[in-house]
């Protein structure tokens, strides 16, 4: 009888501290991380100054289509798990933006998995892991193909900016051989997925695990290719912004010249390790201006651009998700 008390208040405490909790952990560790960076005071000025003149449009239209790149996301996610669990788009939703509260606190990103699958039912959730793994697949493949035909067709001008002797030259062209392989590498898994679930079933002590992600062979190719088609949607959206956002604070490059810079920026967020993206402000900054640089030499307002995007994209959503963590009943009673 005491054990069950015990439990239900523990239950209880889950169920209607966390969310609170994580709100207000999250906006101390934003004050945190954005007081870290260098030349933060000034790009809050020239945000504060862009709200106030003619280019103000810009931002709004980039604050909209927040809801674009995290709907595809949505959509993808509807989709992956629609064998496994029928939900609306709005409960997709909802899971995206709470995914990426929990993605805030872990390293690379893998709290995600956790956020979204409270919208799973109750022992379907680890299946909803594997399924959520396939959506991440897509976007890396998107991302990591557009990095690579960017590096290629700037391929002069970064060897001139970083290319210090041969062998450095060298270590570099390797890194991007492999970089290569290995992108196919996941491309031919992504679509063969069943089949290497099909050879696991032969090993003995893989028999165990193999009903938690079995339900990945009922996306077939069709709906893989569609969701690596909103993944590619997704992936305009975020080099739209961006190139809005340039805009705003007047960094003078063309929309051409955006594609390339943040295809290889989002490249190097993809492959680089980081501990929260609460911590890769830095690296955005510091890997913006370098590679932003070959084009313009306004560094503040790549620094602000950087900051922007931060806040829009991935602030905004995750204190979303802190808040909708209220409503989530983390665990269920046996009678619901």
């Amino acid at each position: 009888m005491l054990s069950s008390v015990r439990n239900k208040n523990i239950k209880l405490i889950i169920n209607y501290v966390l969310g609170p909790a994580v709100f207000v952990l999250l906006s101390v560790s934003i004050y945190k991380q954005i007081r870290q960076q260098p030349d933060w005071q000034t790009s809050l000025q020239q945000l504060e100054d862009v709200f106030s003149s003619s280019s103000a449009w810009l931002l709004i239209i980039t604050f909209i289509l927040m809801f674009f790149n995290w709907g595809f996301e949505a959509r993808k996610w509807q989709l992956a798990i629609r064998n496994l669990q029928h939900i609306s788009f709005l409960q997709s939703f909802k899971a995206i933006c709470t995914g990426t509260t929990m993605a805030s606190f872990t390293p690379n990103r893998t709290g995600e998995y956790v956020g979204r699958i409270l919208y799973i039912e109750d022992g379907k959730r680890v299946q909803g892991i594997a399924l959520t793994i396939v959506c991440s697949m897509a976007q890396l493949q998107v991302t990591l193909y557009t990095g690579i035909i960017a590096l290629w067709s700037m391929r002069g001008m970064l060897v001139h900016l970083f290319t210090v002797n041969n062998t450095y030259f060298l270590f570099g062209r390797l890194l991007v051989y492999l970089l290569i392989a290995g992108t196919v590498l996941l491309t031919l898994f992504y679509f063969r997925v069943g089949w290497f679930i099909t050879r696991l079933h032969r090993w003995k002590s893989a028999r165990r695990f193999i009903k938690y992600i079995e339900v990945v062979e009922k996306c077939n190719a069709t709906i893989l290719l569609r969701i690596l088609s909103l993944s590619v949607c997704r992936y305009l959206v975020f080099i739209i912004q961006y190139y809005l956002v340039f805009r705003a604070f007047s960094v003078e490059i063309n929309l051409g010249q955006c594609l390339q810079t943040i295809s290889i920026l989002f490249l190097l967020l993809a492959v680089v390790p980081s501990f929260t993206f609460l911590t890769d402000l830095g690296i955005r900054w510091k890997a913006g201006i370098e590679i932003v640089s070959l084009y313009s030499t306004n560094a503040i307002g790549i620094f602000a651009a950087a900051f922007t995007i931060w806040v829009i994209n991935l602030i905004v959503p995750a204190l979303i998700g802190s808040l909708l963590i209220l409503g989530i009943r983390i665990f269920k009673s046996k009678e619901a």
